[in-house]
């Protein structure tokens, strides 16, 4: 058996507030994916999205998902007291009573 190295299980707090700092770039859709999914689940309709201000890449890449999802109302850029152009502020679609 090879002693491969298994990475850590890094276990998010669903609160609304995801924190992209140190997560590997290849891995945000798969994570924010998730994470969204999360939110709905738990009903969380005001989330907030630290992409950080870098190049933009990160933004433009959580943007491009958000606006392919149905269950996203709206989504900009936050306040400057809320990270400004390195936070995203998302809206999500209130999920019908069933």
């Amino acid at each position: 058996m090879d002693d491969e190295e298994i990475p850590e299980v890094v276990e998010l707090p669903i609160d609304g507030v995801l924190d992209l700092h140190g997560f590997d770039p290849r891995e945000v859709k798969a994570l924010v994916e998730a994470w969204l999914d999360e939110c709905a689940s738990r009903g969380i309709l005001e989330l907030r999205i630290i992409h950080g201000k870098g190049t933009g890449t990160l933004r433009r890449t959580v943007h491009a998902l958000l606006e392919k999802r149905p269950d996203v109302a709206s989504f900009t850029l936050a306040s400057g007291d809320r990270g400004g152009w390195g936070a995203t502020l998302v809206t999500r679609v209130p999920q019908k009573q069933k």
